[in-house]
């Protein structure tokens, strides 16, 4: 298999590795999300009705919770920030697992035989639920916050950096 650099987008996006638009691209992306929030609040209410259209001009009417989930991706690629599209209730492998947290999957399985991260084997193989990735991965998130603003704290309690390196 390709590594995550030349994998192509969509084996990116289906191995949840995420995705960030490239900076040639960043202003149809901004462009787009500010057309699709124009379209959340339409008259009365009543749910946006739009159609997508394909490469040969076919088209099709979006399910407006394809609708909303498209004007939040959007949104979020907006401010440059990456996303991953994940299915909720899902087994995922170790691999993409590691891939969603950004670790080596021989770290990973590290942390599957410490007990920090739930899974269950199948044969030889381990699958754990997406749900636990998630949970794992927010609380590591705010322990590197917590982590960073005592750093700070601490920076600025004994005087902060000298302007100067001697």
């Amino acid at each position: 298999m390709a590594s995550i650099a030349h994998a192509s987008l969509e084996d990116r996006i289906r191995r949840m590795t995420p995705v960030s638009a490239p900076p040639e691209q960043q202003a149809q992306v901004v462009a787009l999300s500010r057309l699709l929030e124009g379209m959340v609040h339409p008259p009365k209410g009543r749910a946006p009705k739009c159609k997508l259209v394909g490469p040969k001009g076919e088209t099709i009417t979006l399910p407006e919770s394809v609708f909303y989930v498209l004007e939040r991706v959007a949104e979020v690629m907006a401010q440059g920030d990456s996303i991953t599209v994940v299915p909720i209730g899902k087994e995922i492998t170790t691999q993409q697992a590691a891939d969603l947290l950004n670790v080596s999957r021989q770290y990973l399985v590290r942390l599957l035989d410490e007990g920090r991260i739930a899974f269950r084997r199948t044969g030889k193989h381990r699958r754990l639920r997406i749900e636990d990735v998630l949970t794992f991965k927010d609380k590591r998130d705010k322990d590197r916050r917590a982590g960073l603003r005592e750093l700070s704290q601490m920076t600025q309690e004994f005087g902060g950096y000298d302007a100067e390196l001697k």
